[in-house]
């Protein structure tokens, strides 16, 4: 995996023209007709469990939720390019990657309603919950990638994170063990320009993959818009990892469309005409032109994009709405691992609180 932080990798540019490059094209060679249906597909159908929460979250039926909007090639392709046995540590805005991973869509939205405390069983899917602590994913994730190295397993373990991260310390520190006990770790940092309010210029002055090098550990920007671009790169950090090669480190140059959460206004400080740049490298967009260019767009996969697109959406919006509330004396479960009198103590005067 070459360091790359010139300028991003791309395989198709934004008007869907296909880009020549011999280093990166030959990852994505076996991609035929069937799988970039797959791949914009996935893509259309993240974007509707998108709006489809975000809506939910607008009518009071979510108490929060982490858009997006925008970042569906940079999900879609990563989680393509990853084993099934591959482990995945995410952030809190990786619906897409749950999707492809086989997550149903019903139980999607269930943290963010507040009636549980996690959305899916990791252990179905290889893929832990949404993480609300900025950046501490990503030692989980290097503790888990060196354990399964000592343990002998040929896996790769994926990290999730925004540019905000970066500036965490957990990052760094992650980035450390890694390079140190060659872990077989994934560092994929999807750079959204903006770390709730602050724009990427401001946390790092070079780009970040940058950062990497200083630990030793191979990096590469890729168009994070361009979803052929980013399962190229990432096939080749996850066989990297797999083969015994130690960690890599992507960086993603994607946008984020909408707000950083639910809870944040985005107009308060970035421009609609900073937005429009954006739109027009639209990923889904660029995706749609490229199968147009090679003869594979016709009305029946359009229709049936739209059909399954609808559908998912409706069972997201269905299984929300039907989910029951919890017993309030499971708010106390899980706190120890075993028995605890303290919380057993709080658990009662909680209850008889309720009662009254």
């Amino acid at each position: 995996m070459a360091d790359r932080a010139t300028y991003p990798v791309q395989l198709v540019q934004p008007d869907g023209r296909r880009v020549f490059d011999r280093e990166h094209a030959a990852s994505v060679a076996d991609v035929g007709p069937t799988e970039l249906r797959e791949l914009y597909e996935d893509m259309v159908v993240a974007r509707r469990i998108d709006t489809e929460a975000t809506a939910l979250q607008r009518q009071g039926q979510l108490g929060l939720w982490a858009p997006l909007f925008g970042q569906e090639a940079a999900q879609v392709g990563s989680a393509h390019a990853l084993h099934r046995d591959d482990y995945v540590f995410c952030s809190y805005r990786e619906a897409a990657v749950a999707y492809c991973r086989g997550v149903d869509p019903a139980k999607i939205t269930r943290l963010w309603r507040g009636v549980a405390h996690h959305c899916w069983d990791p252990a179905e899917i290889n893929m832990t919950n949404p993480a609300i602590v900025v950046g501490a994913q990503g030692l989980h994730a290097t503790g888990y990638a060196y354990a399964a190295h000592l343990e002998g397993a040929e896996i790769a373990v994926v990290a999730y994170f925004g540019d905000g991260a970066t500036s965490q310390g957990d990052i760094a520190e992650a980035l450390g063990f890694a390079a140190s006990w060659s872990a077989p770790v994934v560092f994929f940092c999807q750079n959204n320009q903006w770390a709730i309010s602050e724009p990427v210029r401001v946390q790092s002055p070079t780009p970040i993959v940058r950062r990497a090098y200083g630990y030793g550990i191979p990096g590469v920007q890729v168009d994070g818009n361009d979803v052929l671009g980013v399962l190229a790169v990432t096939r080749q950090a996850i066989a990297r990892a797999r083969s015994g090669g130690g960690p890599s480190f992507i960086e993603a140059i994607t946008y984020r469309m909408g707000p950083h959460t639910t809870a944040d206004d985005p107009t308060r400080y970035r421009t609609a005409a900073e937005t429009e740049v954006w739109q027009r490298r639209d990923p889904i967009d660029r995706m749609r032109r490229l199968l147009e260019r090679q003869g594979l767009w016709d009305n029946a996969f359009e229709q049936r994009v739209k059909d399954r697109s609808d559908e998912v959406g409706a069972r997201v919006r269905t299984a929300t709405l039907e989910l029951p509330d919890p017993d309030p004396s499971e708010l106390f479960d899980h706190v120890y691992a075993a028995p605890h009198p303290l919380i057993d103590e709080q658990r009662a005067a909680y209850l008889e609180g309720v009662r009254s």
